[in-house]
């Protein structure tokens, strides 16, 4: 444990920074100091405003494109700040007003799980197995069963048809913005609530959001698939819970080992199947109703 401890101190202080400068200068050096060349284009295409198509229609500049394509990605992870840094608060002020205001109150939280917990048999089960279940065969029929959901896909895939038949781009992208919003807050009262009666709200989620994207990529954006590649990648997870209480405790590794693996899966199973990913072809591309 203490090798691996002082092996991570070397590799994230002197190996990184030494290599994140070395590949800096050997990208400027590749490009011909590119960012130094092409300061006067920058300056233009700052100041491009955004103009009219040769029909009247209006579009946005490269610069405006690419600003809400970064906004779209930072807002993302701005938002999910927020909204830890609100739950912090609350459950502080929550745990405050329970002490009798001495404000020394912690973001940890009890609850009762009871009633989310089931004995089926032998078997001991949590509701939202079920609830994930019925909304995996709901998601199916709605994406590809509904005329609904034939429009919502259009949208991702080239929302420029989809607006030449008639559908409103903007209208059903919010509308997916707002169900991927719903099943998130979902996921997040299923990640807490079953497995444990105290959640600190100053702890994240331990990299679950990196894995759900690789699920959704090694899943190809089709629901059953990424079922069970959800399910591939949550028996690496469990590993460091089970290990000591199987076989694997004779092998004496470190639970940090254990930890590790779904992250090295994920990148093992990406470098090999992102070069085939069915991506929706307009994913992260802000719609421009002048472009066709």
């Amino acid at each position: 444990m203490t090798f691996i401890n002082e092996i991570n101190d070397i590799l994230w202080t002197y190996i990184l920074i030494i290599m994140l400068l070395g590949c800096a200068v050997w990208f400027s050096i590749r490009t011909r100091f590119v960012q130094f060349r092409m300061i006067r284009e920058m300056i233009v295409l700052l100041s491009e405003s955004a103009g009219k198509g040769k029909q009247g229609e209006k579009h946005v500049s490269s610069f405006q494109a690419f600003a809400i394509s970064i906004a779209s990605r930072v807002g993302t992870g701005n938002l999910a700040g927020v909204a830890t840094a609100i739950a912090i608060v609350l459950v502080k002020a929550f745990n405050n007003g329970s002490d009798a205001g001495n404000g020394a109150a912690s973001a940890k939280l009890n609850y009762t799980n009871a009633a989310f917990i089931y004995k089926i048999g032998p078997f001991t089960v949590n509701i939202f197995l079920f609830i994930g279940i019925i909304l995996l065969i709901c998601s199916y029929v709605f994406l590809f069963k509904t005329k609904w959901g034939l429009r919502l896909r259009a949208c991702g895939e080239h929302p420029q048809a989809a607006d030449s038949v008639g559908i409103n781009v903007y209208q059903w992208r919010y509308t997916g913005v707002i169900i991927s919003g719903a099943l998130g807050g979902i996921g997040g009262f299923a990640y807490i609530v079953p497995s444990v009666t105290t959640w600190n709200f100053e702890v994240g989620v331990a990299g679950a959001g990196f894995l759900a994207l690789a699920v959704m990529i090694f899943g190809q954006w089709k629901p059953f698939h990424i079922a069970g590649a959800a399910v591939f990648f949550a028996v690496f997870r469990s590993l460091a819970n089970i290990a000591d209480s199987t076989f694997l405790a004779q092998l004496h590794w470190s639970s940090n080992i254990y930890n590790m693996m779904p992250f090295i899966a994920s990148m093992i199973i990406l470098a090999f199947t992102s070069k085939n990913s069915m991506a929706p072809k307009a994913e992260g591309i802000p719609y421009d109703k002048g472009s066709r």
